[in-house]
């Protein structure tokens, strides 16, 4: 069948017999696409709708970016109301109307912000007094000591809630009870103690360091400047004079003094006063006993067994959580300096 409007292939100048159709018709097309690109590049306003797209490009990674910043910033505001709602609602103990022996330990060095300190030992006193199922009230202590104004804190708030509520509180010691830790057993009705523990040194120290007779041999002079004869005392690098020491052993002396009369008025009668009893020396539980600063051998389970005669132990002690260490951590810099500055300065123990 003959076609008028076909044409011969070999009239095309780039026809080649050997090479495939396929080929001959992508050679055919190729100038084509060239020039409908050539001539798409040479439209009027080509430039412009690029740069267009440029910019709406920029404009939404920008709105992307934002979107990121501020989910964020709204998942960090959503964790710190966490924190705060955690905080707020947490409870130092968990409320429980059946028959128990309450439990507030005391451990570690009795200091503020310290998991010992009268802030969490009272509010952990306060809950475990006001929960009806609480038969008695323990103290389980096990610490060396510390600030004696922790220590007296958490004795008037004993005292008081003993009083307000009429339910016995006893002390039962591990390892150690000293000092400060005394302080506070001697609000007990009640001090159980294990044969080997360390209970006493009824006394209170300020210790610190004097660097003057070295700077003497090393030529450092110490330039202190103060308006107030006694601003620069206990300063570690200025010399002490004897008006100054004089003045330091009688404020000792007065903390000593109601240290004493806080174990007397607290162990009564059952004290076997002795020379050494308020030197600072310490004993054994066994000599403990002997000597009145502790009533008998015992354990908390004993307690709650054989005394308080209930053996369920529902521990109230408030301890500082994760949450709130996060948020001590935000203001932990801002402070430093004049903290560590605080620290050279002697603390009464």
């Amino acid at each position: 069948m003959n076609d008028s409007n076909r044409t011969d292939p070999s009239d095309n100048p780039d026809f080649d017999p050997n090479r495939p159709s396929a080929q001959q018709t992508r050679a055919q097309t190729a100038p084509e696409n060239v020039a409908t690109s050539k001539s798409l590049s040479t439209e009027p306003g080509w430039e412009r709708a690029t740069l267009e797209k440029l910019a709406f490009a920029s404009l939404n990674e920008q709105k992307a970016t934002r979107r990121w910043k501020t989910f964020v910033r709204l998942s960090w505001l959503a964790f710190f109301v966490f924190l705060v709602w955690f905080v707020m609602h947490r409870s130092t103990a968990t409320s429980v109307s059946a028959p128990h022996t309450a439990v507030v330990e005391i451990k570690g060095e009795i200091a503020d912000g310290a998991d010992a300190s009268a802030e969490f030992v009272n509010a952990a006193l306060r809950a475990a007094f006001e929960d009806e199922g609480a038969q008695a009230v323990v103290l389980l202590i096990n610490s060396p000591g510390g600030s004696p104004v922790q220590a007296g804190m958490m004795n008037d708030e004993i005292v008081r809630l003993k009083a307000k509520h009429k339910k016995p509180v006893y002390a039962v010691v591990g390892e150690t009870c000293a000092s400060a830790a005394y302080y506070v057993a001697a609000s007990a009705d009640r001090i159980f103690v294990d044969k080997a523990s360390i209970v006493g040194s009824i006394g209170v120290l300020m210790d610190g360091f004097g660097f003057t007779g070295l700077m003497d041999k090393l030529g450092v002079e110490r330039r202190l400047m103060t308006a107030g004869e006694n601003k620069g005392f206990l300063d570690p690098f200025s010399p002490q004079t004897d008006k100054q020491r004089v003045y330091a052993q009688a404020m000792l002396d007065q903390i000593h003094q109601q240290f004493i009369t806080v174990v007397k008025n607290g162990r009564g009668q059952r004290l076997k006063e002795t020379p050494e009893m308020f030197s600072g020396l310490f004993w054994t539980g066994q000599q403990a006993v002997e000597l009145g600063l502790a009533d008998q051998l015992g354990s908390l389970d004993y307690v709650a067994r054989e005394i308080v005669k209930t053996e369920e132990i529902i521990d109230y002690t408030r301890r500082e959580n994760v949450a709130e260490r996060l948020a001590k951590k935000f203001g932990a810099a801002i402070g430093d300096g004049a903290i560590r500055t605080l620290k050279t300065v002697p603390a009464i123990r």
